[in-house]
């Protein structure tokens, strides 16, 4: 078994958590209304990027190695409508989503690894299909902070490594 192999699902899980645990410490700050905010009619919210992320990861990671990605039971059009559901049902399905996620991946072998999934009804290796993924998710969660940002503006708490302020006397 290569070594390699072992430190990309160790990698990939240490990715994904960085990944669920700063949106999550964006989460935090937002408001109920705030995760409905949106700054123009073709924007999505953060409660719409929520749907799809997690309808994404419901599609995805059921049935991984059997079944094609895109499973027939997601209504994937539906994620992009702002029905107004509460905060809690969207991080109950948020939750969800990243249960699926990582029970798949905790439960992968490094023989995995040289299989082939479906996405699409194309071929990728589990390898290109998670490097999809987080692709993916990296993206919408950029978005789910920066959206954020733009609503606490001065009073969003920065999730990384804060800029000198410029502006600010005596700097």
């Amino acid at each position: 078994m290569s070594q390699f192999k072992a430190d990309y699902l160790n990698v990939i899980l240490a990715q994904f958590q960085h990944f669920k645990e700063r949106a999550e410490m964006g989460f935090q700050q937002l408001s109920e209304d705030d995760f409905h905010w949106k700054p123009n009619g073709q924007s999505n919210s953060i409660a719409i990027i929520i749907k799809h992320l997690s309808g994404n990861m419901h599609s995805r990671w059921v049935d991984f190695l059997t079944t094609d990605g895109v499973k027939e039971y997601r209504d994937r059009d539906s994620e992009f409508i702002d029905t107004y559901v509460s905060k809690a049902h969207l991080m109950k399905i948020w939750e969800d989503g990243w249960k699926l996620l990582f029970h798949t991946i905790e439960n992968l072998t490094e023989e995995d690894l040289d299989k082939t999934v479906t996405l699409r009804e194309k071929p990728l290796s589990v390898l290109q299909a998670i490097q999809t993924e987080i692709a993916h998710i990296s993206y919408h969660v950029g978005q789910i902070l920066y959206i954020g940002k733009q609503i606490k503006d001065k009073d969003w708490t920065i999730l990384s490594i804060p800029t000198k302020d410029i502006n600010k006397e005596g700097d």
